[in-house]
């Protein structure tokens, strides 16, 4: 029942009018109208009770979803929660996972969560274009999503992770209007991430755990996603230098665990609400860039496992909303005051394997005499010191500009 209330509250947002949510005939009711009566009823889930007869536009919709679903029901080859043993007449408000809204009414949502489900997509689930939600996660569902899927105008939330699609990533994402939750993670999708969806009205991108590789592409801090989501994938090269110069509302970018080098990008800074950046486990070299010190809301900052050197600045370790912080199996050979502090705090905060001098769990001395990337020219701003948060924008923009080809 706990996931038939959220589905509820899911489509009460959805519609555009007054609504009073009930509970019965096995499903959970959604009156719409006045709390006096006159209103239409709405029922998700658990099938249609003692609503009003369904007029012919609706009955077209639900026997246009019979026909979907069914043709859906063949390419499942393998049920073994008995989930589809539900799926058997007209009724499709009836089946198990799937949700239905009014009036009608219609299919509204589709979850099938940990149903275990084997099989494919069909092209024929298109129809169903008054659904706002599809969530198939773990599951072992295969092969690709169908290029019909950009006739889902009303999808809101994709969700496919934790199956076996495969092939390069799904363009037809990129087609589907309304779409603001897309998840691909944990499939076996490969090849580069079009430029193009990160210009996509997306709040949620979770791309972690496939197979994608490339560059990032140059326009990723473009996205007005509030998290980005490419870890334990094969990118390679920089991160774009123009990182965060859009100074989109980005809480949390997760990179870690792929092949990227170069520097970390000044525009790091920019992210006045990050407050998750995690690049661990790839090969970044350079210098900690000072703007750093501007992620006011930071809470994760991890760093381990690459080839950064220099100074830990004072005023990065100074991070009024820092909780966890990792520099570990790096090349840092200075620690500020602040930073000290920090090292004497239980867990969170992890200083070992570097070269910082009187430390203990430090790199063996000849490993620190010859520092990785010491040649590299990371982007530096020429502002007046202390750094000027605010100032940011117009110092990166022109040295961006500076040094593009």
């Amino acid at each position: 029942m706990g996931m038939f209330w959220l589905l509820a509250f899911i489509l009460w947002q959805i519609i555009p009018t007054q609504a009073a949510i009930t509970v019965g005939g096995g499903g959970v009711g959604i009156n719409i109208g006045n709390a006096g009566g006159g209103g239409a009823g709405v029922w998700i889930g658990g099938g249609i009770n003692n609503g009003p007869t369904p007029s012919s536009p609706s009955v077209s919709k639900l026997t246009t979803a019979y026909t979907a679903l069914q043709a859906w029901k063949s390419a499942i080859t393998d049920d073994p929660l008995g989930i589809l043993k539900t799926w058997v007449g007209s009724d499709v408000c009836s089946y198990k996972g799937v949700f239905c809204a009014g009036p009608g009414p219609f299919v509204a949502g589709i979850d099938l969560n940990h149903a275990n489900l084997q099989g494919s997509l069909v092209k024929e689930l298109s129809v169903l274009t008054d659904i706002s939600i599809l969530h198939l996660n773990s599951n072992r569902f295969s092969g690709t999503v169908p290029d019909t899927f950009k006739d889902l105008s009303s999808l809101q939330e994709l969700d496919i992770s934790n199956n076996r699609f495969s092939g390069p990533f799904p363009a037809v994402t990129l087609y589907i209007p309304n779409l603001v939750y897309l998840d691909l993670r944990f499939n076996s999708f490969s090849g580069p991430v079009p430029e193009d969806l990160f210009n996509k009205r997306l709040d949620a991108i979770f791309l972690n755990n496939n197979q994608f590789d490339g560059e990032l592409p140059q326009n990723l801090g473009n996205s007005p996603a509030s998290v980005i989501n490419l870890a334990n994938n094969i990118f390679s090269g920089n991160i774009p230098a123009s990182f965060g110069i859009a100074s989109s509302k980005l809480k949390e970018i997760l990179l870690f665990n792929n092949q990227l080098t170069g520097c970390i990008p000044q525009g790091i800074g920019l992210f006045s609400e990050m407050q998750v950046f995690d690049v661990s486990h790839n090969s970044l070299m350079g210098h900690l860039p000072d703007t750093v010190s501007c992620l006011s809301d930071i809470e994760v900052l991890n760093l381990a496992h690459n080839k950064l050197s220099g100074v830990l600045p004072d005023l990065v370790c100074s991070l009024g909303s820092l909780m966890n912080l990792s520099v570990a199996y790096n090349f840092f050979s200075g620690f500020s005051q602040e930073c000290s502090k920090l090292s004497f705090r239980k867990g969170g905060f992890d200083f070992s394997l570097n070269c910082l001098p009187g430390r203990d769990m430090q790199r063996p001395q000849p490993e620190c005499l010859v520092i990785p990337g010491g040649g590299l020219s990371c982007l530096r701003i020429p502002s007046a010191r202390p750094l000027v948060c605010g100032a940011l924008l117009g110092n990166l923009e022109v040295n961006v500009t500076s040094t593009s080809p």
